[in-house]
């Protein structure tokens, strides 16, 4: 029989997991940028209201703010939490089921089996279940992007991560067997003083690069010339891909 090929390894779990744990950390420290989750947990509470859909078991994967558990507790749901940083795989079946609510949050962008991990949250599903899955997404961050081509001139290094956008993320749930599967997008714009603020606002949320073959380090002269080409009081724009669906 044959097998099917293993993913290509895009992103090191390694690097991946060492960038989330450090956010937890950085997270501890006064001010520390969080806007994104927050962002996606308001965007799940509304689109709860919207569909009528209350939970009574429900698995929030990836919140590190705690914000969304003690929300849907309110709403009488029996809540539980799970994070990469802990050794959650969402790239294996889930060691419970039977979840009538499923939240993943900024964590499945970084994954390399993404339409398996898809897969094993609809079957983490009950009957009637629905999931909600947020990332960021394609058209993230173009000041950065070409901040980082201006640093490398005419070799450029690979320093950013490939990201999905609506259609890709439609065709996903799709071939993952979601039921009435829904993808949208939305943005945020944030105002930065510096390159440097960026790259601490990123740090901060896990953002940073996991890739599996990340480009070498920026040599003074190169991060010289990434800091003119961002330039000062740049507003960036990070999309963000909220794909929803339910279990038949």
């Amino acid at each position: 029989m044959s097998q099917a090929a293993a993913p290509p390894q895009i992103f090191s779990p390694a690097r991946r997991l060492a960038a989330r744990r450090r956010a937890l950390h950085l997270q501890r420290g006064p001010d520390a940028a969080r806007y994104l989750i927050d962002d996606m947990v308001e965007d799940v509470i509304e689109r709860l209201g919207f569909l009528r859909h209350t939970p009574q078991q429900a698995l929030v994967i990836g919140d590190w703010t705690g914000t969304l558990a003690p929300q849907l507790r309110a709403m009488g749901a029996a809540v539980t939490e799970a994070d990469p940083a802990d050794g959650f795989a969402e790239e294996l079946p889930y060691p419970t089921s039977g979840f009538d609510l499923i939240a993943s949050l900024g964590t499945l962008d970084t994954v390399n089996d993404l339409p398996g991990a898809l897969i094993h949250i609809r079957k983490a599903l009950a009957p009637g279940g629905l999931a909600i899955v947020c990332v960021p997404s394609a058209g993230s961050l173009a000041g950065l992007r070409a901040a980082m081509l201006a640093a490398d001139g005419d070799r450029p290094a690979p320093r950013m991560h490939p990201m999905i956008d609506v259609r890709a993320g439609a065709q996903l749930l799709q071939r993952a067997g979601w039921s009435n599967p829904v993808a949208d997008s939305r943005h945020v714009d944030v105002r930065f003083s510096t390159l440097a603020r960026l790259v601490e606002d990123l740090r901060a949320q896990g953002l940073g690069n996991v890739l599996a073959r990340p480009g070498p380090p920026l040599t003074r002269a190169a991060l010289a010339r990434a800091e003119a080409a961002f330039g000062t009081r740049r507003v960036e724009r990070f999309e963000l891909l909220t794909l929803s669906g339910w279990r038949a």
